[in-house]
Parts: structure tokens; sequence; C-alpha cells
């Protein structure tokens, strides 16, 4: 298991001021990128062969290197239509896409995952990548993830997972988008704070909101057991569930 400090320290020298300032902005994130990565390591453990990992959104390569970090056998595909954050995650981890354990995908999440074998998978990992897809695709996504894993494969996702109890969802949110402001005028950085609360609006909008119960039944639904919420902070949750 990778502690918080040693993995600061590796991050802020392979991913530099990407990492640095997503861990400032919104240090939920980088600690559900760690805990994705844990969780990745501990299915990887007890396996005696190298495991087969595809990353949903893997952005500029935070928690693909958790993943990597996590286990040194196994092979990840990283999926991320987003050319510039992905290109920074190809300059990033070319040691890793050298040595033939990463390769990335330009294709959106439910195209990358229609182009596999059905039980082809150990482990569909993602952090902060879902809550961001419109309610019906990411029903498609999850019943292409349940389809795409081997039996006994798992679904590991560090994400924001809207509560039930809206008044206290809603005062989480509030929370967080305070510690947006204080954080970002310090530092003088009106452009982020824009984007960031921008972007906010997108997440907590009828059409994209991932509330906890329906997620919940859409995991059901897909066939997915043992499903857990296995750490919560604030709006923020790790997932884990099996085929």
């Amino acid at each position: 298991m990778m502690a918080a400090n040693t993995f600061d320290a590796m991050f802020s020298g392979v991913i530099g001021r990407e990492y640095q300032l997503l861990k400032l902005i919104c240090p939920s994130a980088t600690e559900m990128s760690r805990l994705v990565g844990v969780e990745v390591g501990e299915y990887c453990r007890l396996k005696s062969n190298p495991q087969s990992i595809v990353e949903l959104g893997g952005g500029t390569g935070i928690t693909t290197l958790s993943i990597l970090s996590a286990d040194e056998r196994s092979l990840v595909l990283s999926v991320d239509n987003e050319p510039a954050m992905q290109n920074q995650a190809k300059q990033s981890l070319e040691t890793w896409v050298d040595s033939g354990r990463l390769a990335f995908s330009s294709d959106d999440a439910l195209s990358a995952l229609k182009q596999l074998e059905g039980d082809s998978v150990d482990i569909v990992a993602s952090a902060y990548t879902l809550h961001n897809f419109e309610t019906g695709y990411r029903r498609q996504v999850i019943n292409e993830i349940f389809r795409v894993l081997k039996s006994g494969g798992q679904f590991i996702n560090g994400d924001r997972y809207a509560l039930d109890e809206i008044s206290v969802h809603t005062r989480n949110t509030q929370k967080e988008v305070a510690g947006y402001f204080k954080v970002l005028t310090e530092i003088d950085r009106l452009d982020l704070l824009e984007q960031w609360v921008i972007h906010l609006f997108n997440d907590e909008s009828e059409n994209h909101i991932m509330r906890e119960s329906i997620a919940l039944q859409q995991m059901i639904e897909a066939g997915f057991e043992r499903i857990q919420f296995k750490l919560r902070h604030e709006v923020n949750a790790l997932l884990t569930a099996t085929k």
C-alpha cells in the first residue's frame, strides 16, 4: 500500500505541476486516485498472473500512475478522448509506455469498451470520470464494463457520488465551492475558479448527477455483486463491485 506521503513525493516528481495544482484545488481528488491504486494493488496481490486493467478517463495521468504503481506486473489501457490531457499523460508516463505496460486509447469510454472482447479484462478502474457522463450514457458504460470484465473481475471507481439526502449533499457541495474560492483567489487564478464552478454546475445538473441509490441500482441491474461504498468523504466515495 502506497502511503499518502510517498504518493505525494512520487507524483510530484512524475506528474509535477499537474499533480500539485489538483492537490491544492481538490485534495479529495488526489486522495481518491491514491485509493483506486490501493484497491488495484490489493486485487492484484492475490493473483499469480499479470492482470489486464482498463482505466476510464485517464486525463493527465494521475490515476494512471497510481494504478501502474500498485502492481509492477499489470498491463494498463488508459482511455480518454480529450487530446490535450492525454498528450500530457503520454509525455509524463513515457517510461511505462516504453516498458510495454501502458497503452492509450483516444476513444470515448463507451466506444473503447465496445471494441473489447467480452470476459477479457480483470479490472476496470476510474477516478472522477463517470460523474461527467449523461445518465443514459453512463448506464450503457456500466453495462459494457460488466460485459468486458472476466468472471470475478472488479470495477473500482473513486468518484462524486451524490448523497440521497439532498440537503446534506447541498451543504457538502457549498463547502466544496467555498474551498475553490479560498484556494484559487489566494493564488490569483480566477480563470481556474471560473472553469471549476462552471464544471460543477454540469456535475450537479439533473441529467448528470450520480445519486448514490440510483448508481447502486444501475450496478445491480447490470449484474454486479458485492457492491460496496468502501469510503466516503462528503461528496466523494470509493466504490468496488465484482462480476
